[in-house]
């Protein structure tokens, strides 16, 4: 999905005669091949052994990341360690050249997240076996962590950015038809009343900062009800903007949250979970759902009180407020920061301890010591992972960055340059309070008359309905709307984007329409072109209305004082001439799948991919559903005997008794708490 949608786009942003070639970030010194990649990590230097140019090598590495994806999700065995490798490998081949136009937070998500596959896929073609390990849930622990991270710090910055649209709750009433791309059902949200959109970004700041402190509960309950609010909470986002594949990755987090029991009960199979043999047992399930209450109404007297929530009936809504000052809030922020890492803390080392118990556990010493050599090497991962996570997490809350360890500074900066761990914090700040700005760029062959350039998705005509592009990111629409924001000096590449125009390069024009005999200059490349921002705001008669602000970029042609000393000040024009085309067997390949491609609107494209996909998913679910019936569940006694099997013969001693019963007692905390329970 995200390889094929990056595919189409490379030629255009980084060809030779696209926005930012490649090939300028590449530099070969005389340095050994290593010695490159210490410096840059990319496969992209391996380019020339191939015989290939940069961006047909950043082509070829798009296919092979979209041809491992696809060969993954319709092959049990390749969703393995070995191939997850592999796909963030390229992902981030990709990253260190791609420049402003992969500098997204999602980017580095998505790497992330890819790094974190390695550590909890299983070896599958290297073990053989895809059986349950004993040190998974550790390895799993870290996308929680990574869950509470990602929507914690989004909700944090909303406030420590001091933007006045946060703090007086009327942020979405500018957010809907402010946003990059919105989508049509956005028009419809930007109608509703001010009272439910203050409401919402109340919704939205406990969504994002309580509802995250759920996740390390050891309440199942509780968790399932964070799992179900951050669910909704993407869900509304995804049908009211094209975010790509930003929230379809969160919702996959998400996942992190759920049980063998509560998946079981959404595929309608039977779940045998062991019972605590208790006489007070049902007094201990009225205690557990007491707690869970009381944390429930806690929450939802604490939204009550933080935003002043009040029945307004004289409007037939709620009003809402802040009731807490920049100083509250920032106090309450460093008492939680330190605390949650100590909680990140304790429940990552429960999982460890948990984990080792299960490996002593294991019959047999060959499999109990090879056991114990895999806890040691990704308990020791999992544990590198979280120190250095620490870093970019405490970014929001400067004393508590301040007060870390060095030597967990010194770690993060020793591995920031493979992304492994990112800061992140979403819709910092609302923009476009005064009216959505848009830049419009147009082209003329004698400076009289002028044509608009109207571009696929962003924005620009009147009476065009907004488009629904995810998971699809038009890079360069995107990029023109953070252009918009600032001064054209504050986005260089926009003077290549111009000078690209006026040159006609197809790759360039193929970015702005998928579809060349739409571009009004398709015939001829326009004389000149300038560009000047609009003020957009959402029309009920029609779906936008403008107003002219200013000048973005002053009229230019090939040759022009202006444009030429703009090319040489950002760097922008060729210091050395492109190598010739390759003509090897890899690279007319890459030429031929793009060539199948080339006017295909990209977001149609993706849509094929996964429709069909899924479609030959759900066949073969079906298939192995008749081929493999369900087994039926493991009665108690037989779930105990299963037990008491784990402790190693010659071991009947008081240690091994010890350790079955901590392994027991274990996984019945483990089911009230929510954690994965696989027979072993």
């Amino acid at each position: 999905m995200l390889f094929g949608s990056c595919f189409c786009l490379f030629l255009g942003l980084y060809g030779n005669d696209g926005l930012l070639p490649a090939r300028w970030q590449l530099r070969y010194s005389g340095k050994s091949l290593w010695e490159l990649l210490l410096s840059s990590p990319s496969l992209l230097w391996l380019g020339p052994q191939l015989g290939l140019d940069t961006h047909t090598a950043m082509e070829l590495l798009c296919l092979v990341g979209a041809a491992l994806s696809l060969a993954a999700m319709l092959v049990e065995a390749l969703r393995d360690s070995v191939v997850f490798f592999c796909l963030w490998a390229l992902y981030l081949s990709m990253c260190q050249v791609g420049q402003v136009f992969l500098y997204f937070q999602w980017d580095n998500l998505l790497l992330e997240v890819g790094f974190l596959c390695v550590l909890v896929a299983p070896l599958t073609l290297i073990r053989g076996s895809r059986g349950v390990r004993e040190h998974d849930r550790v390895t799993f622990w870290l996308l929680r962590w990574l869950l509470f991270r990602l929507m914690f710090a989004s909700g944090v910055v909303k406030l420590t950015s001091r933007c006045p649209t946060w703090w007086g709750l009327t942020a979405l009433t500018y957010h809907y038809e402010t946003q990059c791309i919105p989508t049509q059902l956005a028009w419809y949200a930007h109608q509703l009343p001010v009272w439910w959109q203050k409401l919402s970004v109340v919704g939205t700041f406990v969504f994002e900062i309580a509802v995250p402190l759920l996740v390390f509960s050891p309440l199942r309950r509780l968790r399932l009800g964070a799992f179900y609010l951050q669910v909704l909470l993407q869900v509304l986002i995804i049908l009211t903007g094209n975010y790509n594949f930003f929230n379809l990755l969160t919702l996959a987090l998400c996942l992190s949250l759920l049980d063998d029991q509560h998946v079981n009960f959404w595929r309608r199979k039977r779940h045998h979970v062991l019972s605590l043999i208790c006489s007070d047992s049902k007094l201990w399930s009225w205690f557990l759902y007491l707690l869970e209450l009381t944390v429930w109404s806690l929450m939802i007297f604490g939204s009550i009180v933080c935003f002043d929530l009040k029945l307004d009936l004289t409007k037939n809504g709620i009003s809402s407020s802040t009731a807490f000052t920049y100083h509250q809030f920032n106090q309450f922020l460093k008492t939680v920061t330190i605390p949650a890492i100590w909680i990140g803390v304790l429940s990552l080392t429960w999982e460890m301890i948990t984990a080792m118990f299960r490996c002593a556990c294991v019959s047999g010493f060959l499999k109990r010591f090879w056991g114990t050599v895999q806890w040691t090497v990704f308990a020791t991962a999992a544990a590198a992972m979280f120190t250095i996570s620490l870093v970019p997490f405490t970014y929001m809350e400067y004393d508590s960055n301040a007060r870390l360890w060095p030597g967990v500074h010194r770690a993060y900066e020793l591995v920031d340059r493979y992304q492994l761990v990112g800061s992140y914090g979403l819709f910092r700040r609302m923009t476009g309070v005064g009216g959505r700005p848009e830049v419009v760029i147009e082209g003329s062959n004698d400076a009289v008359s002028w044509t608009e350039i109207e571009f696929m998705y962003k924005p620009g005509n009147l009476s065009a309905p907004p488009a629904a592009v995810a998971p699809h990111q038009p890079r360069l629409d995107w990029q023109m709307w953070f252009a918009a924001l600032g001064d054209q000096t504050q986005s260089p590449w926009f003077t290549s984007l111009m000078y690209r125009l006026l040159q006609g390069k197809q790759d360039v024009i193929e970015l702005i329409q998928t579809d060349v005999s739409k571009y009004p200059f398709h015939q001829q490349p326009p004389a000149y072109l300038r560009a000047h921002r609009y003020r957009y705001w959402s029309y009920p008669q029609r779906w936008w209305r403008r107003v002219y602000d200013e000048e973005f970029y002053p009229t230019v042609h090939l040759g022009n004082t202006f444009l030429e000393s703009m090319l040489s000040q950002y760097g922008l024009k060729d210091k050395s001439p492109p190598r010739r085309m390759s003509n090897t067997t890899v690279a007319q390949a890459v030429r031929w799948v793009r060539s199948q491609a080339r006017g295909v609107p990209t977001h149609i494209l993706i849509w094929t991919l996964i429709a069909c996909s899924a479609t030959l998913c759900l066949l073969q679910g079906l298939q192995n559903r008749n081929n493999h019936p369900e087994r039926t569940p493991l009665t108690h006694e037989a779930t105990v005997k299963e037990y008491t099997e784990h402790v190693p013969k010659g071991s009947a001693d008081h240690s091994g008794k010890y350790f079955k019963t901590f392994l027991v007692c274990s996984d019945l905390l483990n089911i009230q708490s929510g954690q994965q329970v696989q027979s072993r």
